[in-house]
């Protein structure tokens, strides 16, 4: 038997596409004093457990969330570790 795990999802977007909520961060941290960040992107976090499952059944079963749901893969890229 082994044990749960976890995975953590990162997805953000791909290169060239517009992000602007980067910009209004970048924005909003310019206007609080933070002058030296040239750019920010913006992604998302996803957290999910998959109970007792073997490694390489979990890492395909999230390949397979990310592909299906989590992700929009035309304009986002993800990756993910399991822990």
């Amino acid at each position: 038997m082994t044990a749960n795990l976890k995975a953590k999802i990162y997805i953000t977007l791909k290169k060239g596409v517009l992000d602007p909520q980067g910009k209004a961060i970048q924005s909003s941290l310019a206007h609080l004093g933070f002058s030296g960040v040239e750019s920010v992107r913006q992604g998302k976090f996803i957290e999910v457990e998959l109970g007792d499952t073997d490694k390489k059944v979990a890492e395909n079963q999230v390949k397979e969330m990310c592909e299906k749901l989590l992700a929009n893969t035309v304009i986002e890229n993800y990756n993910f570790e399991l822990v």
